[in-house]
């Protein structure tokens, strides 16, 4: 009897480690995958110049980057759009900030979900803009806070980049109009 729970114990024990050993290779591959996974940037490898500032959100690694025209450096996590089709990559900059802006879906949003309202106004639950919105000028694409913090560090926004409500109020009191930005 004994030697029959060490055979099942030992099938077990080495199926289980069968089974793991892809998980703990793709662990280990995984930080070459995504190195750049939260980590601190370099503004010189986006930006010709730092100007009034510049910000870097990396859609790949879920991050905000911002460095202020002074050299300083600040990382925040964020929420990115949920799919590749909604994604839009390159340059912009802010064209204009908003303390408790409106959402108002677009076309496309309405499309997809008709079930959404014309328009939501500033502090109405379930605003997605959150308190703070900073608009870059490509329309319908913002940096912006969120209500719903499940959101941050996932693909779930339709192309906007959002943060925090107290990341982006602490954001928007050191950017400028005119910053630059890069959606990598």
């Amino acid at each position: 009897m004994e030697t029959l729970m060490q055979t099942k114990r030992s099938f077990i024990i080495g199926a289980a480690a069968t089974l793991a050993t892809p998980l703990v290779v793709n662990a280990q591959e995984a930080p070459d995958r995504n190195s750049s996974s939260f980590a601190a940037q370099d503004w010189q490898d986006h930006f010709s110049t730092l100007g009034n500032g510049a910000i870097l959100a990396d859609i790949t690694s879920r991050a905000l980057h911002y460095w202020g025209s002074d050299g300083s450096y600040r990382l925040y996590p964020s929420s990115v759009p949920m799919s590749e089709e909604l994604t839009r990559r390159g340059y912009s900059e802010i064209v204009r900030k908003r303390v408790g802006p409106t959402w108002t879906p677009t076309q496309s949003m309405r499309e997809r979900d008709p079930t959404l309202p014309q328009m939501m106004e500033s502090g109405e639950p379930g605003n997605p803009l959150g308190t703070h919105a900073m608009y870059l000028d490509w329309p319908a694409y913002l940096i912006h806070g969120t209500h719903d913090t499940r959101k941050i560090g996932r693909q779930s926004s339709s192309g906007c980049i959002g943060l925090y409500n107290d990341h982006i109020a602490e954001l928007f009191a050191v950017v400028q109009t005119g910053t630059q930005v890069r959606l990598l």
